[in-house]
């Protein structure tokens, strides 16, 4: 099975965290396109359910750039053990795809 050319990439910061993270993956041009949405999260940590404030990042990006990208977040992540999930795209709109190709070459 052939591996897509894009992928979408969630990741959880701390509010104060994820814009400033955000930025440096545009910037770095690992992301085409990184949207941020305040989320409530409730997870176990260190057996315990956890319930915290974040930030979600949606980021949109090639596969190719997958582990520069995962690499870069936890360069600058404080989370210890950093959501970082990526879904393969299989398709979309052409010209959006064509844009999210050109910005991450």
């Amino acid at each position: 099975m052939a591996l897509p050319e894009f992928v979408v990439v969630f990741c959880t910061a701390s509010p104060g965290e994820a814009e400033p993270l955000a930025k440096a993956l545009v910037d770095s041009r690992l992301a085409a396109c990184v949207n941020v949405a305040d989320v409530q999260s409730c997870f176990w940590w260190e057996g315990a359910v956890s319930r915290e404030a974040e930030r979600l990042l949606v980021i949109k990006t090639q596969h190719r750039l997958l582990d520069p990208l995962i690499e870069r977040i936890r360069e600058l992540h404080s989370y210890e053990t950093p959501e970082i999930i990526a879904m393969p795209v299989i398709g979309g709109y052409a010209p959006y795809l064509d844009w999210l190709r050109e910005e991450t070459a």
